[in-house]
């Protein structure tokens, strides 16, 4: 029966039987005790509905060949309560890899096989997730797309995210210290859209991210991308916000330059696999939460003995460290203020209202906006008086 069977090993095929309807692709991963010791099995592909509470014997077939084949019986421990037999049969081509885990009563589920990665990576399919279709291996422009230019010596080409915030609350921050100087033209970039991979783009940040900024001021115009670089540029320029004392000004720098090293962990890491990733991993989850929850703890540490990052007085640092941890606590990013529990970060959530309620930083918020209240979406951004008058719910869609 075996040897009969081997045809279809060698093709890589599967036959899964058992008496509820099929539901959709698994990845069984269920522990067997055998006095003291146990065996997990990766890489059973089947289809099927599985129970919550169940157990699966595996048995492991050497074929001619080196082909093996893997039969299962999983049964439930809720069969009192009528929950049916299921028989779950799955042959696989190939050598099939073992390994061990943590004990787990329950079946792990997942729709996808352990990776391995190949010898040389090839970019053949989509990521997958919410931004798969603007990721991709390579730089460089997409498109001739020249970039719009203002009235205002400052050029800014951004999205409220996190990234884009830092900026332009810095921006409206100068403004409100009578820097008339630092008056800005601000142009919405539709990363959904792929803005960012225009050739004027490009040419600005050849890593095709945003914010991006040029500043025409002088003789020759300077271009500025990466948050950090244009916040230290733009404080230094106008002589505000940064210390000219030099220790002074390197604790600034540490924590301006920490928030730049941390915030990946944190958006790339956290927010992509709890919000943004097609499905959901225990693994990945629990690494970055784990990271994201350290940097908050090294806030409130921090924050527990002065009223602001740096020490007594209202930084880049704050703004830079405020448009991403400050946001996150207060509940506007990934909806996971809850699953962080950040309320416990006391004094992370004392200085995030603080800096929240400043006129300055939720004029900020508002500029390159295209999600949320419309009230607050700003898409364009060329004189003080268009947050009174060009927001998405007066003007809709013509901007």
């Amino acid at each position: 029966m075996i040897c009969a069977a081997a045809p279809f090993i060698a093709a890589g095929l599967s036959w899964v039987f058992f008496r509820e309807k099929p539901a959709r692709p698994v990845m069984i991963a269920s522990k067997v005790t055998f006095g003291g010791g146990f065996v997990i099995l990766f890489g059973s592909l089947g289809m099927g509905h599985l129970t919550e509470d169940g157990l699966a014997l595996f048995m492991t077939l050497t074929m001619a060949g080196g082909a093996i084949v893997h039969g299962a019986v999983l049964w439930s421990q809720r069969q009192t309560q009528g929950v049916p037999w299921h028989t779950i049969i799955l042959l696989h081509g190939g050598p099939q890899r073992l390994g061990c885990c943590k004990h787990n009563r329950k079946a792990r589920l997942m729709s996808d096989p352990t990776y391995t990665p190949p010898a040389v990576w090839t970019w053949d399919t989509s990521s997958g997730g919410k931004f798969a279709n603007i990721n991709r291996p390579i730089a460089g422009p997409t498109h001739d797309k020249e970039l719009p230019v203002g009235k205002h010596p400052l050029q800014l080409h951004s999205l409220a995210t996190p990234n884009g915030v830092k900026v332009t609350v810095l921006l409206e921050e100068l403004l409100a210290e009578g820097h008339t100087g630092a008056e800005y033209d601000a142009y919405l970039v539709n990363i959904g859209e792929g803005d960012q991979f225009g050739s004027g783009f490009v040419d600005i940040n050849p890593n095709s991210k945003i914010p991006a900024m040029m500043d025409r001021s002088g003789d020759k115009p300077v271009r500025l991308f990466e948050s950090a670089s244009i916040m230290v540029y733009l404080a230094d320029k106008f002589g505000a916000f940064i210390p000219t004392d030099p220790a002074a000004r390197a604790e600034v720098l540490n924590w301006v330059f920490w928030q730049m090293g941390s915030a990946p962990y944190l958006g790339g890491g956290f927010g992509h696999f709890y919000a943004y990733a097609p499905e959901k991993y225990e693994y990945p989850i629990n690494r970055f939460t784990m990271k994201t929850k350290r940097q908050l703890d090294v806030l409130d540490r921090q924050l527990a003995e002065r009223p602001f990052i740096a020490g007594d007085d209202y930084t880049i640092a704050d703004m830079a460290i405020w448009a991403w941890y400050g946001q996150l606590v207060l509940g506007r990013l990934y909806s996971a203020a809850e699953f962080l529990d950040v309320a416990s970060y006391k004094n992370v959530l004392t200085w995030a209202e603080k800096i929240d309620a400043r006129p300055a930083v939720k004029r900020g918020r508002m500029v390159n906006r295209a999600f949320g209240d419309p009230a607050e979406q700003l898409h364009e951004r060329h004189d003080a008086s268009d947050f009174d008058t060009q927001t998405q719910d007066k003007i809709g869609d013509q901007s």
